[in-house]
Protein backbone atom coordinates (compact mmCIF):
# COMPACT_ATOMS: atom_id res chain seq x y z
CA UNK A 1 0.00 0.00 0.00
CA UNK A 2 1.62 3.26 -0.58
CA UNK A 3 1.47 6.86 0.83
CA UNK A 4 -1.14 7.90 -1.70
CA UNK A 5 -3.60 5.02 -0.83
CA UNK A 6 -3.20 5.31 2.41
CA UNK A 7 -4.08 9.12 1.91
CA UNK A 8 -7.36 8.14 -0.23
CA UNK A 9 -8.72 6.04 2.23
CA UNK A 10 -8.52 8.43 5.18
CA UNK A 11 -10.09 11.11 2.70
CA UNK A 12 -12.69 8.60 2.36
CA UNK A 13 -13.26 7.63 5.65
CA UNK A 14 -13.26 11.50 6.53
CA UNK A 15 -16.45 11.90 4.31
CA UNK A 16 -18.17 9.02 5.74
CA UNK A 17 -17.63 9.95 8.89
CA UNK A 18 -18.26 13.59 9.35
CA UNK A 19 -20.09 14.79 5.77
CA UNK A 20 -22.79 12.00 5.02
CA UNK A 21 -26.05 11.97 6.87
CA UNK A 22 -27.16 9.54 5.70
CA UNK A 23 -29.66 6.81 7.86
CA UNK A 24 -28.82 2.78 6.65
CA UNK A 25 -29.75 0.43 9.34
CA UNK A 26 -27.55 -2.15 7.79
CA UNK A 27 -24.55 -0.27 8.05
CA UNK A 28 -23.06 2.62 10.80
CA UNK A 29 -21.33 4.57 7.96
CA UNK A 30 -20.03 6.50 10.69
CA UNK A 31 -17.71 3.70 12.19
CA UNK A 32 -17.10 2.51 8.50
CA UNK A 33 -15.06 6.24 8.04
CA UNK A 34 -13.46 5.75 11.13
CA UNK A 35 -12.31 2.05 9.99
CA UNK A 36 -11.11 3.53 6.96
CA UNK A 37 -9.47 6.41 8.22
CA UNK A 38 -7.38 3.88 10.78
CA UNK A 39 -6.63 2.04 7.76
CA UNK A 40 -5.35 4.73 5.54
CA UNK A 41 -3.03 6.12 8.69
CA UNK A 42 -1.82 2.36 9.23
CA UNK A 43 -0.74 2.02 5.61
CA UNK A 44 1.04 5.37 5.67
CA UNK A 45 3.04 4.24 8.97
CA UNK A 46 3.65 0.86 7.37
CA UNK A 47 4.79 2.76 3.70
CA UNK A 48 6.99 4.70 5.21
CA UNK A 49 8.69 2.01 7.60
CA UNK A 50 8.92 -0.15 4.39
CA UNK A 51 10.19 2.84 2.50
CA UNK A 52 13.07 2.89 4.97
CA UNK A 53 14.29 -0.24 5.65
CA UNK A 54 14.50 -0.39 1.93
CA UNK A 55 17.02 1.97 1.60
CA UNK A 56 19.29 1.17 4.48
CA UNK A 57 21.81 -1.53 3.08
CA UNK A 58 23.41 -4.06 5.95
CA UNK A 59 26.43 -4.11 5.83
CA UNK A 60 30.03 -4.95 8.45
CA UNK A 61 32.16 -2.46 6.51
CA UNK A 62 33.55 0.19 8.71
CA UNK A 63 34.18 3.96 8.12
CA UNK A 64 36.67 3.79 5.05
CA UNK A 65 39.10 5.87 7.26
CA UNK A 66 39.28 3.72 9.54
CA UNK A 67 39.37 1.22 7.84
CA UNK A 68 42.23 2.55 5.71
CA UNK A 69 43.93 3.43 9.52
CA UNK A 70 43.86 -1.12 10.46
CA UNK A 71 45.20 -1.61 7.01
CA UNK A 72 47.94 0.71 7.74
CA UNK A 73 48.70 -0.30 11.15
CA UNK A 74 48.42 -4.44 10.36
CA UNK A 75 51.08 -4.27 7.53
CA UNK A 76 53.29 -1.96 9.60
CA UNK A 77 53.00 -4.81 12.05
CA UNK A 78 53.47 -7.86 9.57
CA UNK A 79 56.64 -5.64 8.53
CA UNK A 80 58.19 -5.72 11.79
CA UNK A 81 57.70 -9.04 12.38
CA UNK A 82 59.78 -10.20 9.16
Amino acid sequence: MSIGVGIFLMVVGAILSFAVRDSWNAVNLTAVGYILMLAGLAGIVLSFYITNRRRRVPTDALDPAIEEEYRVVEEHHRDIKE
